[in-house]
């Protein structure tokens, strides 16, 4: 008797935890020869092995270039992604590309949307933004259960206020449209800390709710040098309350002189609360 019970806690505990995976949203900087010793041809192996030591099931990019996209997929094969470059919707300009493990989820649609009071065209921008801003999503079921959940990633405006606001504004209107009612996940580099107002319109709870499940706010956006300034908390995944989400992280791995960006991905594990 003793011997079925630990055989069946043991098949609950493997089910269980066959129902959780990592989500992880990582801003890998873009590919300019700007950054000198921190340029991409210099870091990316970095970048590579964050990405295999942490093993997320799914995560988004932001200012991934055409080059950057094809050299993550070269080095983690395990992966697919949708995205499109956010300059033509084809491959010119940054991605926010997101990456699935390809033997666990399967996509059912996808897209991609401009932060923009047309969202439908290319290469639009509106209101203040300095420059054009995409959200790419997808409609994503994972095949160990054929659960369905939309997957949104994107990256706000770094100098315009109103832009940052507008987007945080459409981004909610689309969320509500993709998901009214399945499971939620939004992943980014919003360009505003906790206090400012985008954030706030998108954790209102008017109509959908959307959850940061951080426990103690860390700073992400740090420079590439380790400790030349305070981290600025910018990056987040948010969820909506169909998730159960555990072990928030953010991960400060570096070489003892840098970073391998000059963000630091976020992490997460979620659950379906079904």
């Amino acid at each position: 008797m003793r011997i079925v019970l630990v055989c069946f806690l043991a098949l609950m505990m493997f089910g269980s935890q066959g129902q959780s995976f990592k989500v992880m949203t990582y801003n890998i900087r873009y590919d300019t020869p700007n950054d000198s010793i921190n340029r991409w041809s210099n870091r990316k192996q970095k970048v590579f092995q964050l990405l295999k030591n942490y093993s997320p099931d799914i995560f988004g990019v932001q200012e991934a270039l055409y080059n950057q996209v094809t050299d993550i997929q070269k080095n983690l094969p395990g992966y697919s992604y949708v995205g499109v470059g956010r300059d033509d919707g084809k491959q010119k300009g940054e991605f926010s590309a997101l990456f699935y493990k390809a033997d666990r989820f399967k996509v059912v649609k996808q897209n991609t949307f401009w932060l923009s009071e047309k969202p439908d065209k290319p290469g639009s921008k509106s209101w203040d933004a300095a420059i054009t801003r995409i959200a790419t999503w997808a409609l994503l079921e994972d095949k160990s259960n054929s659960q369905r959940f939309i997957v949104i990633n994107t990256h706000f405006d770094h100098i315009g206020e109103e832009a940052r606001l507008k987007s945080a504004e459409l981004l909610k209107a689309k969320a509500i449209e993709l998901a009214p009612d399945i499971p939620l996940i939004i992943t980014g580099d919003f360009n505003c800390t906790r206090e400012e107002a985008p954030y706030h319109a998108l954790t209102n709870t008017e109509v959908i709710e959307l959850i940061d499940p951080a426990p103690e706010p860390v700073g992400t956006f740090c420079t590439f040098k380790v400790n030349s300034r305070e981290c600025q908390g910018i990056d987040y995944i948010f969820v909506t309350n169909q998730w159960r989400a555990d072990g928030y992280k953010v991960i400060n791995d570096n070489d003892g002189k840098y970073y391998p960006s000059d963000h630091l991905p976020v992490v997460i594990t979620l659950s379906y609360t079904d």
